[in-house]
């Protein structure tokens, strides 16, 4: 199931992708008398209960052949997959070749940093460039949406804690990055976290760890790997954080970007993102997230 939100009238709404296009799950649940938590939050919290009463909700709509239930995807200004994550753990270094290209160590352990609300940004919106920042880089990454109180939990249990998947891109002011040896600031300006444009529920993805994963600029790839790939996968991840933090529903973990980045590139060859690029993050199963930069 696809999962999204999307903004009408000023407020947030929760959709979910169909055949038939993209059913309003408020208006829905009205028409078909479904009662249901209608807040992406609460339908994280509530898990396979509530998915099951979507999935109701989607086949009654659908039979009562109301085109006005039923929205053009391609009209709809997306909101954040995930508008209001209670913690955003990014882990860096996680594909080799991106070490390699780095020329760092490869690591032992998760390498891991965070970044905070005020960078989430959604799918279609633009991706606002700090003032004095002129090294604007891009890092398409495989985002892992809680589902269930994880503490301690084993990597033989871990994806059953595993709400999601979504598209991520942890949008990085290298500059800012490296000023220091915290990263923080580089990561964390405002609209540099852009996910979606949809959650994408566990069943639907199935293995998170052979996914093709692609990124590009303008059109042009600049990143194009699998999953498979990452020197930690999803359910290690999911285990090492949780013995060290109490994971929540609605949590997002960023699993590391592939190579391709352009801090990887020699320097003479590292041509910035500017004003009006657009990147175009694709991971196989999870559709298109899209943003330009202003």
């Amino acid at each position: 199931m696809k999962l999204l939100t999307f903004k009408q009238d000023g407020i947030l709404k929760v959709g979910v992708l169909t055949k038939n296009g993209v059913l309003d799950l408020e208006k829905g649940a009205q028409e078909t008398k479904i009662q249901y938590p209608g807040s992406i939050e609460n339908i994280i919290h509530n898990g396979k209960e509530v998915i099951g009463k979507i999935q109701q909700i989607i086949e009654k709509a659908t039979d009562l052949q109301d085109p006005n239930l039923f929205l053009k995807e391609d009209t709809l200004a997306f909101g954040p997959c995930v508008p209001n994550p209670g913690k955003i753990i990014c882990v860096g270094l996680n594909y080799r070749k991106h070490a390699e290209e780095f020329n760092m160590d490869i690591p032992t352990v998760p390498v891991l940093f965070n970044k905070f609300n005020n960078s989430i940004n959604a799918h279609g919106e633009v991706i606002p460039i700090p003032s004095g920042v002129e090294q604007m880089d891009y890092e398409a990454e495989l985002g892992i949406v809680i589902g269930k109180k994880a503490k301690n939990v084993s990597k033989e249990d871990a994806l059953d804690y595993v709400f999601g998947y979504c598209n991520g891109n942890d949008v990085s002011a290298r500059d800012l990055q490296m000023r220091t040896s915290q990263w923080l600031l580089g990561k964390s300006c405002d609209g540099f976290c852009p996910i979606g444009p949809y959650l994408v529920t566990a069943d639907e993805v199935g293995d998170p760890n052979n996914l093709d994963i692609s990124l590009k600029v303008n059109g042009e790839t600049r990143q194009s790997s699998n999953t498979k790939y990452m020197i930690f996968p999803c359910n290690e991840l999911v285990s090492y954080i949780s013995k060290y933090m109490t994971l929540e529903p609605g949590d997002i973990i960023l699993t590391g970007t592939p190579d391709g980045v352009i801090l990887g590139y020699p320097k003479e060859q590292q041509v910035w993102l500017k004003k009006n690029d657009v990147m175009t993050v694709e991971i196989e199963k999870l559709g298109r997230l899209t943003n330009r930069l202003q």
